[in-house]
Order: C-alpha cells, then sequence, then structure tokens
C-alpha cells in the first residue's frame, strides 16, 4: 500500500483539497494546520515548491493527512459545516483517511509540541472525556480540548511559527566542528606546547595530552547523550544541565559558564596583544610602555570582536572559517618547516628529525621547581572548548546528530594535532642552545653525553641561562617554520578565534538563563532581537566584562578560575547523565548510545580532581560560588518544572524505601501517629490542620480527607482540580502533609473509602480525626448518624479516634468567599490576594509567624473588614462571632508560651492519650508547656495512685509538672447540669412508654437515632460521668491551653447515635480546645529499650 501511495505523485493531494470544498479557506486551515511531517513517502517525487493540499508546502503533506482529511478535523474542531464526498473503492482512501474519519486521532509528531515549538505548531488531542463522556451536549464545548481558546487555523500558524526567513541554521560542521577545533586549538599550540615538551619529556608531554583527552572525551560522549535525549533549544551546557538536573545546579553552571565565557574572551583577547606587544617590541615601536599597548590593542582588538558577532551569526561563522584556514596553514607550515634543517638554525637547537635528540627528549627534565601536575595545568587549558558548538546549540539546523558528530570528531582531531607536534617538536629540537653560531665543535670529544654534542656542538657554556631551545624559547615554532610570519598568524587566528567563539557563547548561555527566569533580577538581558533572536544586551554586558579584565591585562590570576569554572560544567554535564542513568527514568532515551554510566562518574569526578590539581583554591573558590548559587535557586523555588532526574531519583528513592519499610514489621517503639484528617478542602478548617501537623510534622504521616458528594460528574471534574490545587496550597503553607479527595454517595462511604485505602504499605493512616460537629442540634439527624457511624466503622478497621473541638468552631469556609471564588483563585491572582485576605485578615495583626498566612496578609495588615465587604455574601462586615472564628483558627500558629497541657488520662487506650501530648512538646511552638496528667482513683488511695502514676511516667521517660488524682469522679452531677441535659436531649428521644407498641417500634425504625427511655435508664450512670467530668474539668483546667482527654466509647447498635452525640456535648462544652482521644487499645508506649 506504501508503495502504491508512493507511487501516486503530488496531484493526489491537490485533487483531495478539491474534492474537499477547496475555498480559500479550506487551504489555508489545511495550510495552518498541519505544517511539519516526517513520514512522506507520497511526497517523493515532488520539489517541496509545489502547491498540495492547498499550502505552499506541498512536499509536507503526509499520506496520513491529505487536505481533504484535514478539513474534516479542522470542520471538527471549529464546528464549520462542509461535506465530503470520498472515492471510497480505492486504497489509498483508506491509507489517507483512517484516523479522520473519527473522532480519534492518529499519531502524529504536531500533538508532542510544546507550544512554544520553533519546527510547527501544536495540536491538541481529542480529551479522554471528550471520547468517552455521554453524549448530552456539544462534543467539544469550547471548541477545543483542553479549554484552550481555538484560533482561526491562519492566526495559529502566525502564533507558533517563527518566520523563518532569514534564520541561519548551520550544519555540523560549520557550526559545531570548526567552533570546537578553533576554540580547543588555543594559544598553547603555538607558544606553549614546545615548553611542555622540554620540561616533560616526549613520553609525559604525550601522557598529559592523553589524560587531558580523557577528561575531555568523557565529557563529549556525555555532552552528546544529554544532547541526544530530546530536542535541544539554545543556552548550550546551561540548557542541558537545568533540563537534566534542575534548575538549581543548571542555574548556578549557566551563570558561571556565562561569566567564563566572558572572561575568557579578555584571557584570549590578552593572549593576542601579548603577540603583537612581541612584535612591536622587536621592531622597536612600542606606543607607551608593554602593559599599557597590551591594554591598548586589547581594548580596539575587542570592540572588532563585538561588531563582526553583533554583526549577525552569519558573519561570524564566515570569520571563524577564514580563521580556521590561516590555523591549518600555520600548522602546515610548521610541519613543512621540521623537514628542512637550515644551518642557521642548529645553533638555536635545530638539528632536523634526529633519533639522537629523540632519546635525550624522551625522559622529563623538570627544572624551575615544576611538576608533572604544574606542566598539566598550564597544559589543561588547551584541551577546553569542547563546548563551543553545544554553546549555540540553538543556532544549528539538527543539534541532535551535529552536537556528537562535531564535537567527538574535533577532539579527535585537535589531540592528534598536539601529539603530533609534541613528538616532532621533541624530535628536532634540543633543550638548551646558545644561538651562538660560533660553538661548534672542531675537535672530536670522546665523552659527548648529550645529542647536541654528538651533532657537534656544544652548548655546555650556558647551561644555567640559554637563550634557545624548548626550555627557554617559547617561540620555538617559529623559529622551525619554513616560513616565520604564518606563525604569528596561526597564534593570532588560534587567539582572536577562540575569543570569538566565547564572545557568542556567553550572551546566548546568559539569554537561555534569563528566559528561565531562576534569577528574577536579570529578566531585562532574555530580550533578543532582530530574526535570529540576538541577545544584543547580552553581547554589550559580555563586552564590559571583557574590557574589565582586559585592563586589567594581569590573566595569571584569572586563567586557573576560567580552567575552573569550565571544569565545574563538564563534571556537573557527566554527572547529569550519570544521574539521569541512576534514575531510570523512562524519559531518558539519548539516541546516541556510546556513553556508560559509570565512565560519566569517573569523568565527573576526575574533572573534579583536576580541578585542585590545576589550582586548589580557585577549585575551593568554584564550589562555594557554586554551592552558594545552588542554595540561592534552591530557596528561591523557580515555578519550574523540567522534568529533571532529580526529581526522577527522588520518585525512585521514595519507591525503594516505601516497598522495604513493608517487609517491616511495626514495632511499638517505632509507632508514630498516621492521621487522616476529614478536612475537606484544607483551607476550611485551619486549625484543625495546625493542631493535627504540631504532632505530626517530620513524625508521621498526615492525609487530609476531602469527600466530595453530589451530581459524579461534576465531582470527578472537581477532583482532579482540586487535586492539583490543594497539594499546592499545602506545600505553599509549609504543610508536610498529602491531600486526598474521594467521591462517594455520602460521608460513610467516602470515610470507609478513606480509611481502607488511603496510603501506600506501612505508610497508612492509623488515627481517624474529625472536627467535633458543632451544630448538631440544627441539622437532619440522619446527619448525625453517618458522623456517629464514621467512628464506629474507624474502630471497626482499628483505628484511633481523635475529635478536635474549638468552642468557636472549626470550619471558616463561609468566611473565603463563595465555592467559585475559591475555585477561581488558581485562574485569577487579583482574586486569590482577596481570599487569603479575607482568609487571615487578622492574622497580621495578631501573629509575627507566616507560617500559613501568605504574605499579602503580611504586608497590608488593616485590610479586614473593608476586604470582606468584595467576598461575603451577605455584604455586611464581620459579626463578633466570625471575628471569634477568625482569630481562634489561627491560634495553634502561635508560640504557646508557658501554659499547661492538661492530659486527661481516664482509660487505658495503649497510650495515644499520652503520646500526643508528648509530641506537641517537643515543637518549637509548644515547647514551653507543662504537662499535668489527671488521672481517676480512690479516695482512700490517692497517694498510692499518684506513685504508680509517676513510676509509669517516669519509665516511658515523658517529663510532666503535676499529676492529680481525681477521687470524685462518681460523685453525682448539680442538679442544674443533670436539668440542663435532659432538656438537650427531649426533642431526640422516643418516649416509648407514652406511645402504642406498634408506634413505637415503627418510629424506632424509621428513626434509628432517637434515644429510648430504657436505654436513657440503662447509662444513667454513664450519662451522669461526662457531665461530671464536664464540671470537674472547668474546675481544673479551664486555663490550660489544651485539653487531650479520654474519648468515651459507645456500644455500636446499643448506643443511639443521639445519645452518644449528647454525651460529647456535654463532656466537652464551654472549654478551651479540647481533644478527645481514644487509641485502638493497642500500646503504643513503651518502657523497654
Amino acid at each position: 500500500m506504501v508503495a502504491e501511495g508512493a507511487g501516486r505523485p503530488a496531484d493526489e493531494p491537490r485533487k483531495a483539497s478539491a474534492e474537499g470544498g477547496a475555498a480559500g479557506k479550506g487551504g489555508e486551515e489545511a495550510k495552518g494546520r498541519f505544517r511539519v511531517n516526517f513520514v512522506d513517502p507520497s511526497a517523493g517525487d515532488e520539489s517541496p515548491g509545489e502547491p498540495g493540499g492547498g499550502s505552499s508546502e506541498g512536499g509536507n503533506v503526509s499520506f496520513q493527512n491529505g487536505g481533504d482529511t484535514v478539513l474534516s478535523e479542522g470542520s471538527l474542531h471549529s464546528g464549520g459545516h462542509h461535506h465530503y464526498y470520498y472515492d471510497t473503492h480505492t486504497n489509498t482512501y483508506y491509507l489517507r483517511t483512517f484516523g479522520h474519519n473519527t473522532m480519534d486521532a492518529v499519531p502524529r509528531i504536531d500533538h508532542y509540541r510544546h507550544t512554544a515549538a520553533d519546527l510547527g505548531e501544536k495540536l491538541i488531542r481529542p480529551s479522554l472525556a471528550e471520547l468517552h463522556d455521554e453524549l448530552d451536549k456539544e462534543p467539544f464545548e469550547d471548541g477545543y480540548a483542553n479549554g484552550e481558546e481555538g484560533t482561526p487555523a491562519g492566526e495559529a500558524t502566525a502564533t507558533y511559527t517563527p518566520d523563518s526567513k532569514g534564520v541561519v541554521k548551520f550544519g555540523w560542521i560549520k557550526g559545531v566542528l570548526v567552533r570546537c577545533m578553533l576554540n580547543i586549538w588555543g594559544v598553547m599550540l603555538f607558544i606553549r606546547l614546545s615548553w611542555i615538551v622540554g620540561q616533560a619529556g616526549i613520553g609525559l608531554s604525550v601522557l598529559v595530552i592523553g589524560m587531558a583527552t580523557v577528561v575531555t572525551t568523557i565529557t563529549g560522549l556525555s555532552t552528546s547523550a544529554i544532547a541526544t535525549n530530546g530536542f535541544v533549544r539554545g543556552g548550550g551546557a546551561y540548557y542541558l544541565i537545568s533540563r537534566s538536573l534542575g534548575p538549581e545546579f543548571g542555574g548556578a553552571i549557566g551563570l558561571i559558564f556565562a561569566f567564563a565565557n566572558a572572561v575568557a574572551v579578555a584571557m584570549y583577547v590578552v593572549g593576542f596583544a601579548e603577540t603583537v606587544v612581541e612584535l612591536l617590541k622587536e621592531n622597536g615601536t612600542l606606543m607607551v610602555d608593554e602593559m599599557n599597548d597590551i591594554r591598548i590593542i586589547g581594548a580596539i582588538t575587542v570592540v572588532i570582536l563585538l561588531g563582526i558577532s553583533v554583526a549577525g551569526m552569519e558573519w561570524e561563522a564566515k570569520a571563524q572559517i577564514v580563521l580556521l584556514v590561516i590555523l591549518i596553514l600555520a600548522i602546515g607550515d610548521f610541519v613543512i618547516g621540521t623537514f628542512i634543517p637550515l644551518d642557521s638554525k642548529k645553533p638555536k637547537g635545530f638539528f632536523g628529525y634526529k633519533a639522537e635528540i629523540f632519546m635525550e627528549n624522551f625522559g622529563p627534565d623538570f627544572r624551575q621547581e615544576e611538576t608533572f601536575f604544574s606542566v598539566f595545568a598550564i597544559f589543561f587549558p588547551a584541551a577546553t572548548g569542547i563546548l563551543a558548538g553545544a554553546n549555540i546549540s540553538g543556532d544549528l539546523a539538527d543539534p541532535q546528530s551535529a552536537i556528537p558528530k562535531g564535537t567527538l570528531l574535533a577532539i579527535l582531531i585537535t589531540t592528534l594535532v598536539y601529539v603530533g607536534i609534541a613528538v616532532s617538536v621533541g624530535s628536532c629540537v634540543v633543550r638548551d642552545a646558545t644561538g651562538n653560531i660560533n660553538n661548534t665543535i672542531v675537535t672530536e670529544l670522546t665523552n659527548c653525553t648529550t645529542a647536541a654534542c654528538k651533532l657537534n656542538y656544544d652548548f655546555s657554556s650556558c647551561q644555567a641561562g640559554c637563550q634557545y631551545g624548548l626550555m627557554n624559547n617559547f617561540q620555538v615554532m617559529s623559529m622551525v617554520s619554513g616560513f616565520a610570519p604564518l606563525i604569528s598568524a596561526g597564534i593570532f587566528s588560534a587567539t582572536l578565534s577562540s575569543a570569538l567563539a566565547s564572545l557568542v557563547s556567553a550572551p546566548k548561555i546568559f539569554q537561555a538563563l534569563c528566559k528561565d527566569n531562576i534569577y528574577p533580577g536579570f529578566q531585562m538581558f532574555a530580550k533578543g532581537y532582530g530574526k535570529n533572536n540576538e541577545p544584543l544586551r547580552g553581547y554589550l554586558l559580555t563586552f564590559l566584562i571583557a574590557l574589565g579584565f582586559i585592563l586589567i591585562a594581569e590573566l595569571n590570576v584569572i586563567a586557573p578560575i576560567i580552567s575552573n569554572f569550565f571544569l565545574a560544567s563538564y563534571a556537573l554535564i557527566n554527572f547529569s547523565v550519570f544521574h539521569a542513568s541512576l534514575a531510570k527514568s523512562p524519559g531518558w532515551r539519548p539516541a546516541f548510545k556510546y556513553y556508560n554510566m559509570w565512565i560519566s562518574l569517573v569523568g565527573a569526578i576526575l574533572c573534579c580532581i583536576v580541578m585542585f590539581v590545576i589550582n586548589w583554591w580557585a577549585a575551593l573558590l568554584t564550589y562555594v560560588i557554586v554551592l552558594g548559587l545552588y542554595i540561592y535557586v534552591t530557596y528561591k523555588k523557580p515555578d519550574v518544572n523540567w522534568g529533571s532526574s532529580t526529581q526522577a531519583l527522588t520518585y525512585l528513592n521514595a519507591l525503594q524505601h516505601s516497598i522495604r519499610l513493608s517487609g517491616v514489621e511495626d514495632h511499638v517503639k517505632n509507632f508514630r501517629p498516621q492521621c487522616l484528617i476529614m478536612t475537606g478542602a484544607p483551607n476550611a478548617r485551619p486549625a484543625l490542620l495546625h493542631l493535627v501537623h504540631a504532632f505530626t510534622k517530620n513524625v508521621g504521616l498526615m492525609i487530609c480527607g476531602h469527600i466530595h458528594m453530589g451530581p459524579r460528574r461534576q465531582a470527578m471534574k472537581e477532583l482532579s482540580t482540586d487535586l492539583a490545587k490543594y497539594q499546592r496550597w499545602l506545600i505553599k503553607n509549609k504543610m508536610k502533609a498529602f491531600y486526598a479527595p474521594v467521591h462517594a454517595e455520602d460521608l460513610r462511604d467516602g470515610g470507609q473509602y478513606l480509611m481502607q485505602a488511603a496510603g501506600l504499605g506501612r505508610m497508612r493512616p492509623n488515627t481517624l480525626v474529625v472536627g467535633f460537629k458543632k451544630n448538631w442540634r440544627q441539622v437532619d439527624m440522619r446527619d448525625v448518624e453517618t458522623y456517629i457511624n464514621l467512628f464506629h466503622d474507624a474502630f471497626d478497621i482499628q483505628y484511633g479516634v481523635v475529635v478536635i473541638r474549638l468552642k468557636e468552631g472549626l470550619d471558616i469556609s463561609h468566611l473565603q468567599g463563595q465555592e467559585e471564588l475559591l475555585s477561581s483563585q488558581e485562574k485569577s491572582p487579583c482574586t486569590k490576594d482577596v481570599i487569603v485576605k479575607v482568609d487571615y485578615s487578622k492574622k497580621a495583626e495578631t501573629d509575627t509567624s507566616i507560617a500559613f498566612a501568605p504574605s499579602s496578609s503580611e504586608r497590608t495588615p488593616t485590610l479586614h473588614k473593608g476586604n470582606l465587604l468584595i467576598s461575603n455574601e451577605s455584604q455586611s462586615p464581620l459579626n463578633l462571632a466570625d471575628q471569634r472564628l477568625l482569630d481562634a483558627s489561627t491560634q495553634f500558629q502561635k508560640k504557646q508560651g508557658k501554659s499547661n497541657i492538661d492530659v486527661w488520662w481516664l482509660f487505658d487506650d495503649g497510650g495515644l492519650t499520652l503520646l500526643i501530648p508528648y509530641l506537641l512538646t517537643t515543637k518549637k511552638k509548644w515547647k514551653d508547656c507543662k504537662i499535668r496528667v489527671f488521672i481517676g482513683g480512690k479516695i482512700n488511695r490517692i497517694d498510692h495512685d499518684r506513685r504508680a502514676m509517676a513510676t509509669l511516667l517516669s519509665k516511658f521517660r515523658i517529663d510532666f509538672s503535676d499529676i492529680m488524682v481525681l477521687g470524685d469522679i462518681n460523685t453525682k452531677p448539680k442538679k442544674e447540669n443533670i436539668a440542663g441535659f435532659e432538656e438537650m436531649i427531649e426533642p431526640f428521644r422516643l418516649h416509648e412508654d407514652d406511645k402504642e407498641q406498634e408506634v413505637a417500634d415503627k418510629m424506632k425504625e424509621d428513626e434509628p437515632w432517637r434515644i429510648t427511655d430504657n436505654e436513657l435508664e440503662l447509662y444513667k450512670t454513664k450519662t451522669y460521668r461526662q457531665i461530671r467530668l464536664n464540671e470537674l474539668l472547668k474546675e481544673h483546667s479551664s486555663t490550660a491551653n489544651i485539653i487531650v482527654m479520654s474519648l468515651p466509647v459507645a456500644r455500636k447498635g446499643a448506643v443511639s447515635s443521639a445519645l452518644y452525640m449528647a454525651w460529647l456535648e456535654a463532656l466537652s462544652k464551654d472549654l478551651p480546645p479540647i481533644l478527645l482521644v481514644r487509641g485502638n487499645h493497642q500500646s503504643v508506649l513503651t518502657f523497654y529499650s
């Protein structure tokens, strides 16, 4: 079929387009919507210029989307009313239209683009809801999936595809190979290589070059791996590292690397200026003095280089090629020179290829306190420059193939040239020579030791201070070469090309860094100008930095710092590859296969070692700067998500540890309260959230359960939006908690779902935390029945239960504005502000901590009342009760001061009642509070009971300030309190004794929550105990910061919901914040080690 499709030439799409109502609009639509295709057998023999599918890019219309089908999908999106007629009898019809005569889309590259992609526009595939939901509305509610705005096709092209005319894109030779070779061959090649051979000898020189090459080759392989793992944009090393390791490392390296490139411009330009000044000195034409001449020439040079760069990449690339030609000619000039030994050069130490010289120069001869490593440190900067191609990744036509090919080939060629020149210069030139023609030996010497002596020259007269030879003359290569001025031209070429490459790299990297807005202060440098988006502001900044360092003109101090900055980025590139491979992220699949994670790790370690070898203080300085920037970016937390390997590794570690943990049996020593809190929307009950967070933070799990009830379809939409919104809210408010929404028919079902399914492995909740139902007497009693059944369900699943009551209440959602405002707060920042201000309006005045309130309330402390008008439905200022509720909702965010936590440990539930207050006192806000313990006992053995409890607490190692034994718990409560209780339960009683048996039974069946007379009589003692305990609480604990008390348990099926609710009401009313706690009766405390 493909062959047949390929055989039909370009008229096919044209015909299809004509059939499809080839109105101009159709053509436009086709043109705008389907731009770039990579599978195109049908366009084999069609020139790209021919119109096909009504579009000017005919060659781009693939067999999957001929013009006709384009329209059908376009009209489906935009609600157009075209009709299409297909010739269904040909095979090509099916080949062309498969997937386009359905709503389902076929796989194509445009579905996977980022919106800002350079290559073509993004298309949106139909969402699952559009394919799967019941058809009770238009399939495309907003015209597009995901609620994205639709644009007419023509406009879409304009918005997505940048104007490609005039944009310069380079291939791998011009863009990468030439650049890297020029950058690697620096001044070292001509001025220092001969000296290195003199010091280290040929053998060790080759080793030095080899070691440098190992580091650069490993880095080259790593760069290739990252560069081929997805589409590479501009920004070079910064882009590669930031997208692999995340913004923290990327931001640190981006800044350093851009700065190093800027200073490198100065280093290369000064190298150039020094050579010019040497020539001037030889001819006696210095302008001022050596130092100032370097400054003048350097400044003029850098201005000219800036002009070339700003003229555009095309000019810069042409300049690079000219410089490369000069450089290659200079190297050729030297090689030719080695074969023509002239007698005039012999006194200067050059004799042509001689075995004696090779043997003598093979071993090292270190002088002037030089060592192998110091020589290596001098050579290594000559090997850097391998990222010159990657740094302009945004200007490459196909970075994925260009960067690996160009970089690795450049490393190979330059290394061979370095080794070749080292060996040839070491075989031709002796280490020391006088340059004096009279030092020839006339008489035959018998005891010759040096090669020069064997060649009839005696240079021993100047052993200490010779002028010529490998050791003493930096211009050996000029001397050896056939035509000396060409070597000078080579030096100029090497320095200027490296300077030019750095001058272009630095602004490009800096621009990419600024575009990502990691350092908000540099945002202004992100702007680009012209077709190529040239960073002119960045060029200017680079120019100023370079000029500053040129004026110093003493670069021996700066050179090692630059080398270290480059090495730090090499180390991180290598580490990125290791890290990404270690994280086993499915997204890490480089097209370049010749890399190995362990070799990359070795490369990263080698880079760090070489940093210290080159210069230990510069290495330390680099580490400090990288670490400082890393900490800054981590602290700032830029709002970016690049799917870095750091995220992938975090996930992998969490997964592995969770699995390992699930293989470990629970032990009482490691018990942690892992709480499932029924908060609803987390910001609706801040007091509940903060109190539980106080004893679970960094100790145990905390899950905020939110049960959505109501129509399923609506709830499912809310679930997905809420999940992201509230988890973000928790993180923003520094809550170490998870948000778990579920949809259920009622509260009880939702509670059961959460209790059974929330958590993972050993990280599952074991304690249910609920707020006290304050309005239970006003609401439908079926809701109360559901609420109480939550407790029964929790006990059935072996959960502990904690009920938290504040006399002001917990729920502040009615003060936060309508739900619409809440749901829109993600989209519109201004409403978000309003809500925040309402939420915590008093907070700024009462509390300096900002753990909970976002900064807008800190900045605007006087915003209460006025702002509430915006979001409060009643359009009236807060009433007193609401104001108190707001104040109470923030009370656990403040430091609690020196007060008491009263623990009424009346029943042994395994120790949870005691563990929670202890955990509270370990936190900073609660650390000044003292624990007072209250227990029940008999009047005649109060001392004995107190001693027993003191012993138990000291064995548990829990500090307490006081223990009180209450002997009068079972005393009958006051009459007025009993009367108040009876009045409270009156509406909920069944009064079966006053009714006929059948009527009473029927009523009990319909309303199971009603309190029977029999039940009331049966549990009279327990009822009196709750009323009495409330009296004692008011007497002893009315000033406590918080009360933690054993929760009374009601037998399932025997105690009606109304009676149990009345007990809790009677027990906890009119008190400071109270936690009613009941563990699951398994020990959570132990005194064994």
